[in-house]
């Protein structure tokens, strides 16, 4: 049963060292290139500005619209007077009206001076009465037509119209457009560089503090393994009678402050890893070991830098400045293209239904057409004067910002350089230390074991082995940090 036990506990253990997953710097960066929500946003800002800089180049050629529309009106279009329709509709009885009139005048002078006889002139107007009745129905049809052939019909009225419109000129505004699309799309190509530098500093500090905390928490566990090994054995000299009650309870004492610090140890390591998993995109409760938790020395890299000069171009902030520097110039030159002459070139056609070329017929019919379109602004009360003077200061503005933003970072570069060589520093000393109190322990425990020592030098020593190991940790994690944090100033991380 007992070997039943122990197998099955072995396969427990196996299983979940195999589940667990091994991350080395390089994953971590990866992953986090990947799945960080800032850099992802970033590219999409970056596609974003691409397809506005695709969306600016259109401007340069034709626009080609569409328009048509129906409209019902309660009246239609006429062209005569309402007078106009009455006398074409009573055309031949005002014609035979006025000629009878103006035939009995003529037939009555006639008979007066003698021309002919009362009886020629009666019997001439029975013949002209005879005949007026139907040159009055023809002549009032004929009226009648007239007036329905000068019916325009347009009540219902369909419109369809094609445009071309090709720029001219602008007063450069579309170039300046076009300018500002191009150096938007650089803008966003820094603040992805940007976001990506951001990116990768994050992670390597959160790497290498996980790694320090775990190199914390072994050294805790060392540490408490020290000192229950060092109360083990004032525990049996206060039994044998050579060490004090006092002595025993100062050494339990320092167990369970060592207990103490290996429980923060772990939590630490715990809320690490849980952090770590966030930047990379992982699963909080995911078991991960990273490929330099377990290296009991942390060698240094190559020194990296050694007075390498600033490469402007590099830093993203810096081309984001200058950038925005450049862009303030082009709105200036986009405010004052407002105020400027525009000439644009047209072509279209257009068709109605009634057709309007053709006597309203109820057909559609149109025409083509070709003009120029110049718009000169006269008066604005001095707006673009105004508008262009504000762009200027925005310019200033942004070359002053460059300027700043160049001083510090030079600033800061000059200080990642000392913080490197301080670092290192630091280090040469902690591993003497570490060394030096290594061989205090030791003749502590000598002294301890003859006698000649007392279990305060004893606990003395153990906390400065403690200390010069907790200071050779921290020294290796600031020498790499600091070594990132100059490849970030520099711009080339």
């Amino acid at each position: 049963m007992e070997r039943l036990l122990i197998f099955v506990a072995f396969i427990a253990v196996s299983i979940g060292a195999g589940a667990q997953r091994v991350l080395s710097l390089d994953d971590c960066r990866n992953m986090a290139l990947d799945n960080n929500k800032q850099l992802n946003a970033a590219r999409l800002r970056q596609e974003v500005a691409f397809n506005t800089r695709k969306a600016a180049r259109t401007k340069y050629l034709p626009r080609v619209s569409a328009l048509g529309g129906y409209e019902l009106t309660s009246r239609e279009i006429s062209l005569l007077s309402d007078d106009q329709k009455t006398a074409l509709n009573n055309l031949g009885t005002n014609t035979t009206g006025k000629v009878g009139g103006k035939l009995n005048e003529m037939l009555t002078g006639f008979v007066q001076q003698g021309i002919i006889s009362p009886q020629v002139a009666q019997a001439l107007g029975g013949l002209f009465s005879n005949a007026a009745a139907p040159m009055t129905q023809a002549l009032n049809g004929m009226g009648n037509d007239i007036r329905q052939a000068l019916r325009t019909n347009t009540r219902n009225k369909f419109a369809v119209s094609v445009m071309v419109t090709q720029p001219v000129y602008t007063g450069g505004a579309i170039t300046a457009a076009n300018r500002l699309a191009d150096l938007n799309e650089q803008l966003m190509a820094d603040r992805l560089e940007l976001s990506r530098q951001t990116t990768l500093y994050e992670i390597d500090q959160t790497y290498w503090l996980v790694v320090s905390v775990k190199h914390k928490e072994r050294l805790a566990r060392n540490y408490l393994e020290l000192v229950r090994k060092f109360n083990r054995d004032v525990q049996k000299m206060f039994e044998e009678g050579v060490a004090t009650r006092s002595d025993e309870l100062q050494v339990n004492v320092k167990v369970n402050e060592a207990e103490m610090q290996l429980m923060q140890a772990e939590d630490g390591v715990i809320l690490s890893k849980m952090l770590l998993c966030q930047l990379c995109g992982i699963e909080y409760g995911e078991n991960i070991k990273l490929a330099d938790e377990d290296n009991e020395n942390l060698s240094l890299p190559a020194l990296y830098d050694d007075g390498e000069t600033l490469s402007y171009h590099l830093r993203p902030e810096l081309n984001m400045l200058q950038t925005a520097a450049d862009m303030a110039n082009i709105s200036t030159k986009l405010a004052r293209s407002a105020y400027l002459p525009q000439i644009a070139v047209t072509g279209g056609y257009i068709t109605t239904n009634p057709n309007m070329y053709n006597g309203f017929e109820k057909k559609f019919g149109g025409t083509w057409n070709v003009g120029v379109i110049v718009r000169v602004p006269v008066w604005s009360w001095n707006e673009g004067t105004y508008k262009v003077r504000a762009t200027q200061a925005t310019a200033q503005i942004a070359k002053m910002e460059l300027a700043d933003a160049t001083e510090k970072i030079e600033l800061q570069v000059s200080q990642c350089r000392f913080k490197v060589k301080e670092a290192r520093r630091k280090y040469n000393l902690a591993v003497k230390n570490v060394e030096k109190a290594e061989e205090n322990l030791r003749c502590a425990n000598l002294g301890f074991t003859e006698g000649v020592m007392q279990t305060t030098d004893v606990m003395a020593a153990q906390t400065a082995w403690l200390q010069s190991q907790t200071q050779k940790v921290e020294a290796e994690i600031e020498a790499r940090l600091s070594e990132v944090a100059l490849r970030k100033a520099l711009g080339k991380l």
